[in-house]
């Protein structure tokens, strides 16, 4: 699979709906990940993220416009020791939870499927990064109705040990805009990860969509130490 630009993936898209990308900065030094939310409703756009102990989570930038809290309020990053989750949902907790119990990433979310919002049946996308001892795995998950048919669930696991400097996978919801929208297909897609964080950050928010972009998240964590560095960028100010 070649490298593709992250650049050209997000400005060909207009409306890949919600994104995470997790790799390993091109030193070789820092785990990283980026989660980005996007919205074509005003409920959705009414959103901004928020700093939640070590994590985040969304919430109303308005909380008068506020109409459906279901879907869109959550806490889409959490810490749990040596563990960082992230996710495009509550499904976020689920992992926490589960994990918490000694259960694996994929077990925990053996519980959940999509969300339930057809006729989209968004798939519910998650990733986990486990740092231990120097040493750096993690993995992506999407749960998503089958070819749309939400009798059907169809659950994808991909797993990257040791991954390689400067590299990194890109999930995200939707293949393209659309009513309704369609799933994301595939193996998640291999972009590159640079090595500041500053300029990934921009990277993201200045090729994503200027009308449907809401909020996006970047964190670079310490392999060796575990301490990290946080960028958040709401829309809404």
């Amino acid at each position: 699979m070649e490298i593709v630009s992250m650049e050209q993936e997000l400005k060909s898209n207009a409306y890949p709906g919600r994104g995470i990308v997790i790799g390993k900065t091109m030193d070789g030094k820092k785990a990283a990940a980026a989660y980005f939310i996007m919205g074509r409703s005003e409920n959705s756009r009414n959103r901004v993220f928020v700093e939640d102990g070590q994590g985040i989570r969304t919430q109303a930038f308005d909380p008068a416009k506020l109409t459906d809290p279901s879907l869109i309020i959550y806490a889409p990053v959490r810490v749990l020791g040596n563990k960082t989750i992230v996710t495009n949902g509550d499904q976020t907790d689920t992992i926490y939870e589960g994990m918490d119990r000694q259960l694996t990433f994929e077990q925990s979310l053996r519980s959940r499927e999509f969300e339930p919002d057809g006729p989209n049946y968004t798939p519910r996308i998650s990733g986990i990064m486990h740092i231990e001892n120097g040493k750096y795995n993690y993995a992506l998950s999407i749960l998503k109705s089958s070819n749309g048919n939400p009798e059907s669930c169809s659950r994808f696991t991909y797993a990257y040990e040791n991954p390689l400097n400067g590299e990194g996978r890109f999930i995200h919801t939707y293949m393209h805009d659309g009513n309704p929208l369609p799933s994301f297909e595939g193996e998640p897609k291999r972009v590159a990860i640079p090595d500041d964080i500053d300029s990934f950050a921009d990277l993201l928010w200045n090729s994503l969509n200027e009308e449907n972009k809401v909020s996006l998240f970047v964190r670079y964590i310490d392999i060796e130490t575990g301490t990290y560095e946080t960028r958040i960028v709401n829309k809404n100010r």
